[in-house]
């Protein structure tokens, strides 16, 4: 890319991490939409943390998202700004901060926390963004999510972005380096979600310089694509264009819920798992699969699970992305005709066999993986992926809950001494 083109999609939040009295453990909670069919995960998990200080009572757990109103957000807004009156964050400072995940099978991720400007992101479909998203949006799922952020005085991100750095130039040898960094946090995550360590960058001007090198096409520039968390940063986008219409051009420059909280990581990192997400329908008829039998290429085979006839053999497209749009494409028509019909999306084959095992008239389908170095060139030519066509991990690899920002300017009284 020539050095005279600058891009500006990145910005350097304001970080907070809760202080130093604070347990870890208990305050890092994995994201909201992992677990949706296992409430028995967020009970044990609520057992563990108890009263103490958690990032579990800033979100709302998506398994409990049906039961969510008024007074549920209300909740969790009055626990935010009840931990910012009780002094519980430290401001670090503008920064980003390299993270160093291991998880339970002892592979480590690498990524960086930064914050990106949300004019340079868009989720709708025929954009061409700096940073675009991977999955087709469901708008009809953004409203709830807003309603949850709009008093909210804080954000807390599981939004990963991913990167093409197939020469390993840029998170990589900032690793080399972390001795040189400042070590923010270094502790067990719960309920085996394995690691984690944060290593503070103050001086990014160069890491910046080096991110936008790997724009290669400026005819057509493009940066991160959402790996995970696409309906997250969607979420924060229609939150900010609310915003930003009661704003003069001057105060929409540095106003914080213009830029959003995320974790960039290499697509490329040898960490860095790419599984399928699995399809779980429930309260389904026999016809469910008959017709979906006839309305797929069968050219791949994967296998299919119900408790009563266990796996058997299935055959869909050898292309991933027509596999994902095809076996979509007939679930949401299914859906539509069988309004009792759920479906839920489940990272992992254990798991897809033990909720097919614990739910009656379920039907789990396994999907396969996208390959890591398709999705770029797939992004690049304009299309986007059936929504939950890939996962980065299973579920208790996901990213924790850990740093936040400011998403609301706030008086000095609320800020405390931020």
């Amino acid at each position: 890319m020539p050095s005279n083109v600058k891009h500006n999609a990145i910005h350097l939040p304001n970080i907070l991490l809760p202080k130093k009295n604070i347990d870890l453990s208990k305050w890092a909670v994995v994201a909201c939409d992992q677990f949706t069919s296992q409430p028995s995960y967020w009970k044990e998990l609520k057992r563990y943390i108890e009263d103490d200080p958690s990032t579990y009572n800033m979100i709302l757990p998506e398994v409990f998202l049906e039961d969510m109103n008024d007074e549920t957000i209300q909740k969790i807004n009055d626990m935010m700004y009840q931990y910012l009156k009780d002094q519980i964050f430290e401001d670090i400072g503008p920064s980003m901060m390299l993270v160093e995940r291991t998880t339970t099978l002892n592979t480590v991720r690498l990524g960086i926390m930064m914050a990106i400007d949300l004019e340079a992101y868009d989720y709708h479909e025929g954009t061409k963004p700096l940073i675009r998203t991977t999955e087709k949006t469901i708008v009809e799922r953004i409203p709830p999510r807003v309603k949850i952020r709009k008093q909210a005085p804080l954000e807390l991100s599981h939004v990963m972005l991913l990167m093409d750095d197939h020469k390993y130039n840029i998170i990589e040898n900032l690793y080399k380096n972390k001795d040189q960094f400042i070590k923010r946090y270094d502790f067990v995550l719960n309920m085996l979600g394995g690691h984690i360590r944060g290593y503070q960058i103050k001086n990014c001007d160069e890491v910046i310089n080096q991110f936008n090198q790997l724009i290669e096409n400026e005819d057509d520039p493009m940066l991160f694509v959402v790996g995970d968390g696409n309906h997250s940063l969607a979420t924060a986008k229609a939150h900010w264009e609310d915003i930003k219409k009661d704003l003069t051009e001057e105060e929409q420059i540095n106003h914080p819920a213009r830029y959003s909280l995320v974790e960039v990581v290499n697509i490329y990192d040898k960490g860095l798992s790419f599984e399928g997400i699995h399809r779980v329908l429930f309260n389904v008829e026999n016809n469910f699969l008959l017709d979906m039998f006839h309305a797929v290429d069968k050219e791949e085979e994967t296998w299919i699970y119900t408790k009563e006839s266990g796996k058997v053999p299935f055959f869909i497209p050898r292309s991933t992305a027509v596999a994902y749009e095809q076996i979509q494409s007939y679930i949401d028509d299914y859906l539509i005709k069988h309004p009792e019909v759920t479906i839920d999306y489940i990272h992992g084959d254990e798991e897809l066999i033990e909720i097919c095992n614990t739910h009656k008239k379920s039907i789990g389908i396994r999907m396969p993986k996208l390959e890591e170095k398709d999705l770029f060139p797939f992004i690049l030519s304009g299309k986007v992926l059936p929504r939950k066509s890939f996962s980065m991990g299973n579920a208790t690899a996901k990213r924790y809950y850990l740093e936040s920002k400011l998403i609301r300017r706030l008086d000095q009284e609320t800020k405390g001494d931020l």
